[in-house]
Order: C-alpha cells, then structure tokens, then sequence
C-alpha cells in the first residue's frame, strides 16, 4: 500500500469522460454492499440469470454445477444472511470467505454483506500456516469454506485453525464432507420463513482482502469505495444488462472482485465461473448459441494461447478483459483492436489500492501510465498523477483503502502508489516497484 505524503505539483489535467457510463452505473449514495444490486435487479429481473458455474464442477469439490437466476439467488443470499445474523457477532464483524470460484463462494460474500458485515476473501490456495496468520491479522470472526476442494478438506483445515485461535467463534461450510460442530450451510440455504430480504444495512459492505495475497497485510475498503471501483472498470469495459460475463480469475482480491462479481452486479449481466481451466467447457462457453454478448475476464498471461484459440475457432470472439497485477510488463501484449476480439481492455491491479481498466487504442493502458495528464480518466472515481521520476499518484473514490487499523484517505487527496512506470519513446513499457516496496 502506498503513503500518503504528497506528490511532487504535477496534476492531472481533468477532461471529460469519452462515451459516458450507461444509466446503469449510478451509485447508491448510501453506505451499502453488491448485495442490494442483487437485489435490485432480482426486484425487476428474478429471472436473468445472475451466478453459472462451468466445468467439472462435481469432479472437484462434489458438488453440482449450478445456474442462479437473480431471483432465486436473492432468496438464498436472504436465507442465508438470516441463518448469519443468529450468529453473535457484532455488526460489522470481519467474516472469512475461504472458497475456489464457484457459485458458493459469491452467494456466501454477498450473504455476509446482508447480515450487516465485511467479507474478507482469503485466497484457496493457502495453507494451513497462512490461514491461521489471516485469521489473526484481521480479527476475524466467522470463516465459511466448503467440505471438499479436490484432495483438500477445507473445513477440517480451518477447525484446525479454530482451536489455535479463540477469537475464531463460528465455522461454515457447504458439503459434502461437513466436519462435526461446523454449521452446514445447505441447510441454512434451505431455512423458509421470514420476510427479510437480504439487502444489507448501513454495517454490510465493504472488503477486508490481502496486498500481495500476504496474509499478513490485510487492507479495508469501504463498501461505497467497492463500488467505485467497479463502475470506474466499467467505464472502459462496457459490459450491459443481461449480457453474459465469463471469468477464469477467483474472486479472492480486488481485481477478481471488480472485474467479476462486482462488473456482474452492478452491469446487471450475467457471471459465469470457470475457476478450473477446461479447454472444452470454455469452447462450450464461447460457442454459447444464445447470441447474447460475451465478456471474458483472463490472467493477461494466457493472452496469447487466447488470441490463438479466437482466431482459429471464434473469429468474431468476445470482448476481452486481461487482468495484471503489478508490477507487470505491458510489453507482451499482442492482440490490437478489433483483431480477434470485440473490444480488448487491460485491467491492471495496484496492489489493493486500485484497478486501472483502459480499453487498447486512444486510451491505451501503456499511453495512460506514461503520460496521466493527457489520459482521460473518470474524474471523481479514479486518476493518476506522474511525478518526474515515473512515480504514480492516485486519488478518487475507487482508490479509498488502506492498511486495516488506519485511517481511510480522503477521495480528493494524492497519495503515492508503490509504483513507476518504465518508460520508452513515450509509451509505459512496465510498471515497477519502487525501491522497498513490497510486490
């Protein structure tokens, strides 16, 4: 995470957005979480649908691959955040979410949001050691996981973790495989009653998440920040009510989020999953005979397997969305606009700080790093400032976060990222960290 020491008086020159943002992206002007996007949209369109999961989803965590219409997923999340709010913990509290990318996971982060507190994604690739460090650097409270993720037990891992950690208080867990004394969630999925409906209250929202997937360095983002973020992406990303998002990325950080669950909720379109790589299920995916568009979120490292797959078999192909983390090279990049793709924007994560989206051509990410002033970024929501070293600034709404424990910076305020752009004849070839920055 960056400083907050000002930056040298260069400013950005602030221009006017091009292609104004859809209707779609107005946000609440209240303190509230994707959930009530959720919520409203199953309020006008129950039967869209809202969560698909693809692939051998029973080959490696037993159970079935599911299709949520936003109605339908607006009454579990509701039943489910009931089942949370039973639990004592006091509103707000910092709940686990220990899941691969799958239905269960997102259904589970916006039913924390509804029972009024913060989810905070943890990466399934973490062991045993990183989880208990998770756990205690972000006081967390309640964790939900699943029974079975391939040869992993995850819920016997985490009541593992509950015995060395007092305040660790509640267990959750979709099956199979439910550990004794870990609350089952299937059931609490199937609860009826009750005329709550799951819209989260003035303590739901937000996101506690991991700089560098360390475990040590938690980060909080506020939940009007969160959707900031979203909607700054998708002022480049373009994606439309009802049409069909495919992500490869987990939703376990802040560019996973934006560019997945969050771009899906706030757009109104339709999230589908694929957190196992399966060349068949993505050709069936994008061959989908539906017609409807399709965005598609990736690692920007399988761009090139991408193109190739695009041009030989989907020469109309999808919007693309290739996602970096930095630092990063922007070097490697082959796909040009309107080659192989319907419109290809780069996605690139500064830490847990931001998500800079810029679509390729005019607004170019490489030509926004080098030269921030020219950009045109979406003032109030995102800009960046270069000093004369290459350092970037940052402020806006999109970029409110900071180190759990201090304070929140305020949106019109610079502060320094732990970054510089790499700069050759007037293009940004890499982002760098800077000297003792942690990557």
């Amino acid at each position: 995470m960056g400083g907050t020491a000002p930056l040298p008086a260069r400013r950005p020159v602030i221009a006017p957005v091009p292609d104004a943002a859809p209707p779609s992206l107005g946000l609440p002007t209240r303190r509230t979480g994707l959930n009530a996007l959720l919520a409203a949209t199953a309020a006008r369109h129950p039967g869209r649908p809202a969560l698909i999961d693809r692939g051998d989803k029973p080959g490696w965590c037993g159970r079935p691959a599911m299709t949520w219409s936003y109605g339908a997923a607006a009454e579990i999340v509701a039943r489910l955040a009931r089942g949370i709010r039973r639990w004592r913990l006091p509103p707000g509290s910092r709940v686990g979410l220990w899941f691969p990318g799958g239905s269960e996971g997102l259904v589970a982060h916006l039913a924390v949001e509804a029972a009024g507190h913060v989810p905070c994604p943890m990466p399934a690739a973490w062991d045993e050691a990183q989880l208990l460090a998770a756990v205690e650097a972000a006081g967390i409270g309640a964790v939900l996981t699943q029974g079975r993720l391939g040869a992993r037990r995850p819920a016997e891992t985490l009541c593992r973790v509950a015995l060395q950690v007092f305040s660790l208080r509640y267990l959750a867990a979709f099956g199979p495989d439910v550990p004794d004394g870990v609350i089952n969630l299937d059931a609490l999925a199937l609860e009826r009653g009750g005329t709550d409906t799951g819209v989260a209250g003035e303590g739901g929202g937000g996101l506690i998440s991991f700089a560098g997937r360390d475990p040590a360095r938690p980060v909080h983002r506020p939940g009007d920040a969160l959707l900031a973020a979203v909607a700054a992406h998708l002022v480049a990303a373009r994606i439309g009510p009802g049409e069909r998002l495919l992500t490869l990325l987990p939703p376990d950080d802040l560019r996973g989020l934006v560019t997945g669950l969050g771009a899906a909720l706030v757009s109104g379109a339709s999230l589908e999953m694929l957190p196992v790589f399966d060349d068949a299920a993505l050709d069936a995916a994008l061959a989908d005979p539906s017609g409807r568009p399709l965005h598609l979120v990736a690692p920007a490292f399988l761009e090139g397997a991408l193109r190739d797959r695009i041009r030989e078999r989907f020469p109309e192909g999808p919007a693309l969305v290739l996602a970096h983390r930095a630092p990063a090279r922007l070097t490697g990049r082959r796909l040009t606009p309107g080659e192989g793709a319907a419109r290809t924007v780069d996605a690139l994560a500064l830490d847990e700080d931001a998500v800079v989206s810029r679509a390729r051509g005019a607004d170019d990410i490489a030509l926004a790093l080098a030269d921030p002033e020219a950009a045109r970024f979406p003032a109030g929501l995102i800009e960046l400032c270069r000093d004369g070293e290459g350092g970037l600034g940052l402020r806006g709404q999109a970029c409110r976060a900071a180190p759990l424990g201090t304070g929140l910076p305020e949106p019109g305020a610079w502060r320094a990222a732990p970054y510089r752009a790499a700069l050759f004849a007037g293009t940004a070839t890499a982002l760098i960290a800077q000297g003792g920055a942690k990557s």
